[in-house]
């Protein structure tokens, strides 16, 4: 491992959520922070190690960041019965304990990453390899029956990525949540994680702070 301190160090449950998360982080201006370096792991156990062991992980690196964030999916994790901010509080507690004090916290993205991917952006068709298609993306999700109309977002937010993509012909890959991360407007995104989220890397990492 590198000796330099980073500003953030993120552990995530999969290379989706890492294309993601990296895409976010370097859209300093968008988030209303000031440019931060980070560095993003995978555990290798997915969901599940994240919420398991996401301390024993990260306990080495105390030294190596400013900062640590545990994010991963309730779906998955094996703690589905347990609310999105149980889930928080007991990995924020754990990585507490395992030295990085207030330093550390952990968010859940409930069901999944997915829900961050549907807002309004006509950037989500394009991604998805549906621009200029008819009828568009969403009426075609409401004629499959995974998006209720009248509803923000569609009930299976994995699926419906999944059908989109598969009837595009276009592979699931990283790069798809990289691009998505990129270039949709993130004050379209409602999703209360993705506030969690926002709110905590403004309050690490204010404007006015000197990197």
């Amino acid at each position: 491992m590198s000796s330099e301190v980073s500003d953030l160090i993120v552990l995530v449950p999969d290379r989706n959520m890492e294309a993601a998360i990296g895409g976010l982080l370097c859209r300093s201006q968008a988030l209303a922070i000031r440019p931060v370096t980070f560095r993003v792991y995978v555990h290798i156990e997915r969901d599940p190690g994240c919420y398991h062991r996401a301390h024993d992980f990260l306990r080495p690196m105390t030294a190596h960041a400013s900062h640590a964030l545990v994010m991963f999916d309730r779906v998955g994790s094996g703690r589905e019965s347990d609310s999105v901010f149980d889930l928080e509080e007991q990995v924020t507690r754990r990585l507490s304990a395992a030295g990085w004090g207030d330093r550390a916290w952990a968010i859940v993205l409930d069901p999944e990453l997915e829900v961050w991917v549907w807002s309004d952006s006509p950037h989500v068709d394009r991604c998805l390899g549906w621009e200029g298609e008819q009828p568009s993306l969403r009426v075609w999700l409401e004629e499959q029956g995974v998006w209720p109309p009248g509803d923000p977002k569609p009930k299976d937010p994995k699926r419906a990525v999944e059908l989109a993509l598969r009837r595009a012909r276009k592979p699931r890959s990283s790069a798809v949540y990289r691009q998505l991360a990129d270039t949709v407007g993130l004050e379209r995104c409602s999703d209360p994680a993705f506030a969690r989220l926002r709110a905590l890397l403004r309050t690490w990492f204010p404007i006015n702070q000197p990197s």
